[in-house]
């Protein structure tokens, strides 16, 4: 959501940061929308006054006995009223049409957010490792002899519809592990606060982090008005909804593993083999609320931590800063980290990490009391996978292949898988 005050002040200058997202034009409409409305706020003070004092006047033309002035006087007052009320109705839809207008504006772009039409031009600040050389070709992770049984699309599709997968015996056991790894991790190395979280939503919850109204067609929703999360962001930055925190209280610094689900909507024929992209998946995500100068170096320590648990399961990754064009609609900024994907012979997003600023909060009316005193401000949020659990067990398949159809499991997990260290070709922990 937008501060009207800062588009009436410079228009110029939100017309260039929309420019940068491919809009065009966007202020003369939202300030001819502001401007009616304020027209009929003044419109509607001044009939209220006029009709104060035509109020006051009439005991006084009663009192002298002037009958016609008495009713002149009453008529008037009769009158204001009724245009007190148009004019207060014409107030409150221009109000609604305002919000209409801007809670459908995406956030504006930080600066030196690079500007690119797509995903291509997005543009590569740090790499970690390198690829496995492999002496083999390496398979994707729904070919892998170890990983055959234990993932399930038919049985899933049966149950479910495609897009979902039932997983068992040594691939169940590794994505709990790798969940487990990655909370500990976050908690224990990260000072993260763990929190458990409902699944399902109330529709405002799904307005205050942007997923709604404009992409609805993308959740879930049940029958009665609950949504269900795309993602823990949701119910963990809601956390302040409509709150004034203590600024003392600040950053406060959440993790959650949660079940997801997304319709996946318009993505038809993307990714359909495998479990790369799904209606219902699991991820463990970081959420910060922090005050407006400490977002920026949150961000990039939110983008460490997530970084972090690719770099202790040994996974080659990427970093790149995400364009205007490809910046989602809620963030002013965003690191997506790419994991390498041998199977597929390429780098593919596991994480992105992003900052809102203010843009969530002021649909929450989340806000903090600065030390120093004075009037509160709105809060920054920030959010972040911490990593998808579904693509990092991907990534441990793939990279931990071996030529026989083994699977080799990264170090950090030996413990969360009794002690065993591979996993054997028919699907056995060994």
């Amino acid at each position: 959501m937008h501060d009207i005050r800062l588009i009436r002040d410079n228009p110029a200058a939100f017309d260039a940061a929309m420019a940068r997202r491919g809009l065009s034009g966007l202020s003369d409409k939202v300030l001819a929308l502001d401007n009616a409305r304020r027209v009929a706020i003044q419109a509607a003070e001044q009939a209220q006054a006029d009709a104060n004092k035509a109020a006051k006047s009439v005991g006084a033309a009663k009192a002298a006995g002037d009958e016609d002035e008495f009713q002149r006087l009453r008529s008037l007052v009769s009158e204001k009223k009724a245009e007190i009320a148009d004019l207060n109705e014409q107030a409150k839809a221009g109000d609604a049409a305002l919000n209409d207008l801007l809670i459908g504006l995406p956030n504006l772009p930080d600066d030196d957010v690079p500007d690119g039409a797509d995903e291509e031009d997005n543009v590569e600040i740090h790499r970690w490792g390198s690829p496995r050389n492999f002496a083999f070709q390496p398979l994707e992770h729904y070919d892998i002899p170890a990983a055959k049984d234990g993932l399930d699309f038919e049985t899933a599709a049966k149950l479910s519809g495609s897009r979902f997968v039932v997983m068992q015996g040594s691939m169940a056991r590794l994505h709990r592990a790798l969940a487990q790894f990655m909370l500990d991790e976050h908690v224990n190395e990260n000072n993260l606060l763990e929190t458990n979280t409902p699944v399902l939503v109330r529709e405002e919850m799904m307005y205050g982090t942007g997923q709604l109204p404009k992409f609805g067609e993308d959740s879930y929703q049940t029958t009665n008005g609950w949504w269900l999360i795309p993602t823990a962001e949701v119910p963990l930055t809601n956390i302040v909804n409509n709150q004034v925190v203590d600024a003392d209280t600040l950053p406060r610094r959440y993790v959650a593993h949660t079940l997801c689900f997304r319709s996946e909507a318009g993505s038809a024929g993307r990714d359909t083999a495998g479990m790369l992209r799904q209606h219902q998946f699991e991820k463990v995500e970081m959420v910060s609320i922090t005050t407006p100068e400490k977002s920026v170096e949150e961000h990039t320590r939110m983008t460490k931590c997530a970084e972090g648990i690719l770099e202790r399961l040994g996974l080659a990754y990427r970093t790149v800063i995400l364009c205007t064009g490809d910046l989602g609609f809620g963030m002013r900024r965003t690191h997506d980290i790419e994991v390498w994907l041998p199977g597929q012979n390429t780098y593919r997003e596991i994480s992105s990490v992003s900052l809102a600023g203010d843009f969530q909060a002021r649909r929450m009316n989340a806000r903090f009391k600065p030390e120093g005193g004075g009037k509160p401000q709105f809060v920054h949020s920030l959010n972040g996978s911490g990593v998808a659990v579904g693509r990092c067990l991907i990534a441990v398949l793939e990279n931990g292949q071996e030529e026989d159809g083994s699977v080799t499991l990264p170090e950090v997990l030996h413990s969360y898988m009794g002690g065993k260290t591979r996993i054997t070709p028919d699907g056995i922990l060994a």
